[in-house]
């Protein structure tokens, strides 16, 4: 009987602790999309991506250059000179490889300059959200864009522009 009451009484207070806590929803790819300095990273970065795709695309289209080359000559060479076609069409593939992978491979330079020019800005985003929280005393936030799937959130629980005025931004 002791235990019985115990487990009631220990449930009692789990439930009034669970829903004493107070918590946010928010959308941060609606606020990124609203402030500017994020849309000029943004673009930045897009035409970094795509003047390092333009040389790597460059280079492959030299590399499909020397195959047909190889390929419509490789009857009239010798071994060696066989041998030595191959030899450098196997190196300009790992060349390109090698490009591919320090360009946008993982940390490669996309990634870098990612960091250099968005990270700033999510920075000050995640910084007004923690303002956000502290002074309105949630216990939790919860981010409703990407990552976290909400399957069903209240839309005045959403504090996204709640967030947008503590950047000084309208919605």
């Amino acid at each position: 009987m002791k235990r019985l009451l115990f487990i009631a009484i220990a449930v009692l207070l789990t439930s009034a602790t669970v829903s004493a806590q107070r918590y946010a929803i928010i959308d941060t790819k609606f606020i990124l999309d609203k402030m500017p300095e994020y849309k000029d990273a943004d673009k930045k970065l897009a035409l970094v991506s795509e003047q390092w795709q333009k040389e790597i695309d460059a280079k492959q289209g030299q590399l499909n250059q020397m195959y047909r080359n190889y390929e419509a000559e490789q009857y009239m060479l010798t071994e060696d000179l066989k041998k030595k076609r191959e030899d450098q069409l196997f190196n300009s593939e790992k060349e390109i490889r090698d490009l591919q992978k320090k360009r946008f491979g993982y940390e490669g330079d996309l990634f870098k300059e990612r960091q250099k020019l968005v990270k700033p800005v999510q920075d000050k985003v995640y910084n007004a959200i923690q303002k956000m929280a502290v002074n309105r005393g949630y216990d939790f936030v919860l981010d409703k864009s990407e990552g976290i799937t909400v399957i069903f959130a209240d839309p005045k629980l959403d504090k996204s522009d709640e967030v947008l005025k503590e950047l000084g931004l309208k919605s």
